[in-house]
């Protein structure tokens, strides 16, 4: 391979950044540490994941010069149990939220308790974590198994939705004889969601601001759990990550690609010419999935938690005026403003979701994917001036949106529409019958 940059951002977590050991000059190898937790703090080791020399440490970021050849060996991790095996390897949740996955585990359950793997894959267009079942099912049920002995657990739940039946046949074929099950979830978003993991699994609804531990649970995202095997059978630090690259891809008919083990600080443009190159009049770029994702750039590096990589369709023109309906499960005020002035519109009135509730300076959805309605929200923005809405709503919400909004005379804008077009998905508007899993 030709020589080329890695870039390693010191705060890819929850948690205090990384310290460099590494320094500028140095030859790494692969799985050579480069940065480590603060002792005594929430944070996470970070490796090279690649072989070469390290170009530039800075406050922010380390630089690596990937250099000659280079192969899937790594250093190993060298800590003697499967908790500290988990703590040495970096791991954090790759769901999205980035928390270090050794402290969530960290607390065993004192009178039995269950850990949930979380395989929803709620966002439209990522498939990454299905893919992954579907090929490797004994990887995901055998990392289960050592969360389980981590957390002391009686039960362990995978959470799916059930239309996903080729991932849930491979699952059957592995699990085992006992301690272990298979959980339907609808096929609606946010599925994923901690919380609605917990009820739609457990059969508990939990109060916005309490932790599924209060359930005498835990919630781990489908790769950490592969992860938490890579980390403890072969003692591998965290350095790949699997990522699905879609949208305005050139010389691929195929719109949604999987990605299998990329290396950790390979740059976001880098990803897409593997994809095949982004098209000619692409809009902007977007890591994550629809309804969270960030605007990134093709000089950004991949990071722990990047899930996704999305060229979306360009904005259309938008209203003059225009009304933001912000939910607790979906893209943020900030975002929402984001798309409005790429549309050329002007926020004249901001309003939340009836269930969106104020935690640590976040949202938290009262009962996430169930709606009330949004009737009174929608006549709110109307009254403001707003020529039509753009909402970052649920399924269930926007289907109370598509309700209320097209009748007082508002168009209805998503923030998911740029990617959700690219990939010719069908758009979050009315959407009918989510809730149903199918009969085994």
């Amino acid at each position: 391979m030709q020589d080329a940059m890695y870039h390693y951002p010191l705060r890819q977590h929850i948690g205090a950044a990384s310290i460099p050991v590494a320094a500028a000059g140095d030859t790494v190898q692969r799985g050579e540490l480069l940065a480590r937790r603060p002792e005594g703090c929430l944070g996470a080791n970070l490796f090279s994941s690649v072989s070469g020399v390290v170009q530039e440490v800075t406050g922010a970021e380390i630089v690596v010069r990937a250099e000659g050849e280079q192969s899937d060996a790594y250093a190993p991790l060298t800590a003697s149990t499967p908790l500290k095996l988990i703590e040495e390897s970096g791991l954090v949740g790759l769901g999205g939220a980035g928390f270090p996955t050794w402290a969530k585990v960290s607390k065993p359950f004192t009178g039995g308790g269950t850990v949930i793997v979380n395989a929803a894959e709620c966002e439209p267009i990522l498939c990454h974590n299905i893919a992954a079942m579907e090929e490797h099912p004994a990887q995901l049920l055998r990392g289960l198994q050592i969360l389980m002995e981590v957390m002391n657990a009686t039960e362990g739940v995978v959470a799916i939705k059930g239309k996903h039946t080729a991932a849930i046949a491979r699952l059957k074929e592995a699990l085992p004889a006992s301690g272990v099950r298979i959980a339907l979830l609808p096929d609606r978003y946010p599925m994923g969601e901690e919380r609605a993991v917990v009820r739609e699994a457990l059969g508990r609804l939990l109060p916005v601001d309490i932790l599924p531990l209060e359930a005498a649970a835990v919630v781990v995202n489908t790769e950490t759990v592969c992860r938490v095997q890579e980390a403890v059978d072969l003692r591998k630090p965290f350095i790949d990550k699997d990522i699905t690259v879609a949208g305005k891809i050139m010389g691929n008919e195929n719109l949604i690609q999987v990605f299998r083990n990329v290396p950790l600080g390979i740059s976001v443009g880098a990803m897409f010419e593997k994809a095949g190159g982004l098209a000619p009049g692409h809009g902007e770029l977007i890591m994550g999935g629809p309804f969270t994702g960030r605007r990134t750039s093709p000089d950004a590096p991949v990071i722990k938690t990047t899930g996704g990589l999305i060229a979306a369709e360009c904005f259309m023109k938008g209203p003059e005026k225009l009304g933001l309906l912000v939910c607790a499960c979906g893209a943020d005020q900030a975002r929402l403003e984001e798309i409005a002035e790429s549309l050329g519109s002007r926020v004249v009135g901001v309003e939340r979701c009836k269930q969106a509730q104020e935690v640590k300076g976040g949202l938290k959805c009262e009962n996430p994917g169930r709606c009330l309605g949004q009737a009174q929200k929608i006549m709110a923005l109307k009254k403001a001036g707003a020529q039509a809405v753009l909402i970052s709503s649920c399924t269930d919400c926007s289907n109370t949106v598509m309700a209320c909004a097209p009748k007082l005379g508002l168009p209805v804008y998503h923030c998911t529409d740029g990617a959700l077009r690219a990939v010719n998905h069908p758009l979050v508007r009315r959407i009918h019958a989510q809730s149903s899993i199918p009969k085994e």
